[in-house]
């Protein structure tokens, strides 16, 4: 009997015209281009326009560019795994709105909320339906419009400065080619750390209704992050699960050709760089453009990799993230 296993085989990101620059930020707050690449190494990240661009388009923009890439059209998809934590409406989730734009109506779509692991989340889920048999060519998707969530003021600095808006989309498909396909995909959580990194409001667990003037004003609806905690327990749980993804499938971290690291800030990639004695040419950053796009970063920066040729066929290619919840992951793929 053959096995089937899955492949990536188009990729396409999104982002905003709008680019916004560090010293753009210090029309709201008390920052300056040094202070914020010196604490995270971004330069500038992209901003949605309001009655131009949602979530939701943003996702739809980058799938085309993916299925054209694949030589697909949209109709050839039977699945769509969304990553997002900045839905367009509260429900329903915004896979269901980028498939209507899609003309994909009758297909499964799966929302996931699993913040700066989503899209290796979602690809996971995507090779698992694939490996069953049950669908053959799937779209994942991570896109984020955060720019929204943030407080743009001086209080809310260390946050807002970080994030950026943007999607990202893969195709995937079945394969029966056990050289080029997803090796492995590795998940964990640890709802402990819930709060170091979370949006409190709006929420269902309120008395009378879940948004309300008072909750409103009140400071749950600004992003909380416990930068210290988040940075500790990120440089740990990057090594773990990229060395799990490599001994999973007999392999050492100089066998990589490429690890494309969640892009939250360049202190951490460059730790886990020097830990794992990665050369520069091995580890792709493109935070310092978009800053941290979430669910998208992954894709995004997967994406501009392959576009510059630094994914050739037959590179052993590693994904890997950590982000709220806390969540953890990482995919191997053999390109």
């Amino acid at each position: 009997m053959t096995t089937t296993y899955s492949r990536i085989t188009g990729l396409g990101f999104y982002v905003p015209d709008n680019v916004v620059t560090n010293d753009d930020l210090t029309q709201y707050m008390d920052t300056s281009d040094a202070w914020i690449q010196e604490r995270t190494g971004i330069k500038q990240r992209r901003f949605f326009t309001y009655g131009k661009e949602t979530n939701a388009s943003m996702a739809a923009a980058a799938s085309r560019m993916a299925l054209e890439r694949a030589g697909l059209a949209a109709n050839d998809v039977d699945l769509i795994v969304y990553a997002t934590l900045s839905p367009d409406y509260y429900f329903p989730g915004s896979a269901f709105l980028m498939q209507r734009e899609l003309g994909l109506e009758g297909i499964a779509v799966i929302d996931i909320r699993q913040q700066c692991s989503g899209f290796v989340y979602a690809l996971s889920i995507a090779d698992q339906f694939i490996k069953t048999g049950m669908y053959k060519t799937a779209l994942v998707i991570g896109s984020e419009i955060q720019s929204t969530l943030m407080d743009k003021t001086t209080e809310g600095r260390g946050v807002a400065v970080i994030f950026g808006d943007g999607a990202g989309a893969a195709v995937v498909q079945a394969t029966t080619d056990l050289e080029h396909r997803i090796l492995s995909t590795h998940l964990h959580a640890d709802g402990r750390y819930a709060e170091e990194l979370y949006l409190k409001d709006p929420g269902s667990s309120r008395p009378n209704h879940f948004i309300t003037a008072d909750t409103a004003t009140a400071g749950g609806s600004s992003v909380v992050m416990n930068g210290n905690t988040v940075f500790k327990h990120a440089v740990v749980r990057f090594m773990e699960v990229i060395n799990e993804s490599l001994q999973a499938n007999g392999y050492q971290p100089s066998d990589l050709a490429l690890l494309v690291p969640h892009q939250a800030n360049i202190r951490i990639s460059g730790y886990v760089q020097q830990q794992m004695n990665l050369p520069d040419e091995k580890v792709f950053n493109n935070i310092q453009k978009y800053g941290n796009t979430t669910a998208a970063s992954i894709p995004i920066a997967l994406t501009e990799a392959f576009e510059q040729g630094r994914i050739q066929p037959g590179d052993l290619v590693c994904l890997a993230a950590f982000g709220s919840g806390f969540t953890w992951a990482s995919a191997l793929i053999k390109w």
